[in-house]
């Protein structure tokens, strides 16, 4: 009988069966906070193994039997050695149901839902408080997007049966339409399932005694004929892919960037990354024009008072904007903005900061507070900016940050913004500056710690250290950043190039030609629990915040490859 236990040591044996081969991951988080176990191929995300990807899929059921089927079609590939290993990736999720199992539940979850009922899931990724395995399943197949989704389940007589993407294989296995047309399976053979493309899916229905004999079926077609091409969704990632930066940065400047309601860096970010793909594409259309009418009457108002930092680094686009109008009153601005940080005294955070020592507030002062330093060489701004870094002290021992000082929780977006607020901090700090050493030590550890922590996929976790937690866009966008302004400037070793090149191959997959990014954090202040971030709503469409972050790490990568 599987229990949590059982399957994570089934796991571990396989990944000692085939070293250098599998990894143990989780694929999504259960309403207990149990992660769903899964066994991910070297090769599953690679853009160029000539291996075939399938993903086994078990226990959908919660049923004991389900899941032992799956564990036991792994041990039966991991005995096949060379012959298969070398022309399969073959990637698991053998229990995609644990509290179903655990609770002895199935097909329930033991929360009111059912992960082998109707898909796709709509809405509430992934915070569903019946169904979120759905949600996650859903989005890990369709992003990892392999050539063929195998499912397995017990039962009297031998059933193949296949949904419409794989109708080409019925032949070979003599399969039959997949039954139950609402299933996993079933929506993932139709249509643009996540607005990519179909994949192929089997299921195979058998009992533990012919399992054996079936797989080595389905293994020897594979074998033997170039049956399984790229899956339409794994072409509909490689065209995304094969976009150059400059025109995905010039996709997602058509959509961001042309409002500042409200005045927040959510609008101010993709306002300067218009002007940065400018300055990188001259001969393309000016938006300084356009960026100076949309600013006009809040430029000719001054700044507002008592606005918070998360407002007054908005600014971010003003002393690029100076630059190319000549116009000095947009650098007059971010003096203003850096004059409302007040000292509060030694080894407190300056006001407007939040006094625990916030990580949204290491960008935002670091992006006025550095640029009015440029801007002026009045070292009181840089004094300010250096003493809040240093005298924080929420960065622990691996490298990572709490929220602030009352949140221990290492969330992704969190730690995004004090990777952001330390390179765009360095950009201005000067090399003589005596706090300089200890904040350069601070950055080198937190690259290091998200560079260890960062998925196959090249995402980051929405929290860090919580195994299953979603694939974040956000928080990959602005590490990619951090660690790309580090490679450019020379403040970083040349050790992270493969770090934020797989950040940009997943970056540029979730953005579509009309600048929809996938599952980007919601707005999130301060919480409670692990259990509070993790059900922050993942947004799949338009989204400011993401789509200035992502412009920004374009741009910068662009300007990486050309040296400049």
């Amino acid at each position: 009988m599987s229990t949590d236990d059982t399957i994570k040591d089934a796991i571990d044996a396989l990944i000692r069966a085939r070293p250098g081969y599998w990894t143990r991951t989780a694929c999504g988080v259960t309403r207990s906070l149990t992660p769903i176990p899964a066994l991910l191929d070297r090769n599953a995300y690679s853009t160029e193994t000539s291996r075939t990807r399938i993903l086994l899929i078990g226990g959908l059921s919660g049923e004991n039997a389900d899941v032992d089927m799956a564990l036991r079609a792994l041990e039966l590939f991991a005995g096949g050695g060379d012959a298969l290993s070398l022309r399969i990736a073959l990637s698991a999720v053998p229990c995609a149901n644990p509290d179903g199992l655990r609770l002895n539940a199935g097909p329930g979850n033991g929360a009111g839902g059912n992960p082998s009922g109707v898909y796709p899931p709509e809405g509430k990724f992934y915070y569903d408080p019946e169904d979120p395995e759905k949600r996650y399943l859903w989005r890990w197949v369709c992003f990892q997007a392999p050539e063929l989704v195998l499912e397995l389940k017990v039962g009297a007589s031998i059933t193949w049966e296949c949904n419409q993407a794989a109708q080409f294989l019925a032949p070979g296995i003599a399969g039959k339409s997949i039954s139950g047309g609402q299933g996993l399976l079933a929506a993932l053979g139709s249509g643009h399932p996540d607005g990519l493309g179909t994949i192929p899916g089997l299921r195979l229905t058998a009992t533990e005694e012919q399992l054996p004999r079936e797989l080595s079926r389905l293994f020897g077609i594979l074998r033997q004929i170039e049956v399984l091409t790229e899956s339409d969704a794994r072409k509909a990632l490689g065209t995304r892919r094969k976009r150059s930066k400059v025109e995905i940065a010039k996709v997602l400047a058509s959509v961001y960037g042309h409002t500042f309601e409200p005045i927040v860096y959510t609008q101010g970010v993709p306002i300067s990354g218009r002007l940065r793909l400018h300055q990188l594409e001259p001969a393309g259309e000016n938006p300084a024009p356009d960026i100076t009418n949309l600013l006009e009457s809040f430029t000719s108002g001054g700044l507002p008072k008592d606005l918070a930092p998360s407002a007054l680094a908005s600014l971010v686009w003003a002393d690029e904007l100076s630059d190319v109008s000549s116009d000095p009153r947009y650098n007059s601005l971010i003096i203003d903005a850096a004059n409302r940080f007040e000292s509060r005294g030694q080894g407190s955070a300056p006001k407007p900061t939040d006094p625990d020592f916030r990580t949204e507030d290491m960008f935002m002062s670091g992006a006025i507070l550095g640029r009015a330093f440029k801007l002026t060489g009045n070292n009181k701004y840089i004094d300010m900016l250096a003493n809040f870094l240093v005298d924080g002290k929420i960065q622990q021992s691996h490298g990572l940050y709490w929220h602030c000082r009352s949140a221990a929780y290492y969330w992704g977006r969190g730690n995004g913004f004090a990777a952001m607020g330390l390179a765009e901090s360095l950009t201005f700090i000067p090399e003589n500056h005596e706090k300089r050493p200890a904040i350069v030590a601070m950055y080198e550890r937190l690259m290091q710690a998200l560079s260890r922590l960062q998925h196959p996929s090249g995402l980051l976790p929405q929290v860090l250290d919580f195994p299953g937690s979603y694939l974040e866009f956000t928080a990959t966008c602005m590490m990619g950043y951090a660690m790309t302004r580090g490679l450019r400037m020379g403040f970083l070793s040349g050790e992270f190039k493969e770090t934020v090149d797989l950040a940009w191959q997943a970056v540029s997959e979730r953005i579509d030609d009309v600048g929809n990014v996938v599952d980007a954090c919601a707005s999130t202040g301060v919480q409670n629990n692990v259990r509070e971030y993790l059900d922050r709503p993942a947004i799949f469409g338009f989204d400011d915040r993401s789509g200035g972050m992502a412009l920004w790490f374009a741009v910068e990568m662009e300007r990486l490859a050309r040296g400049i």
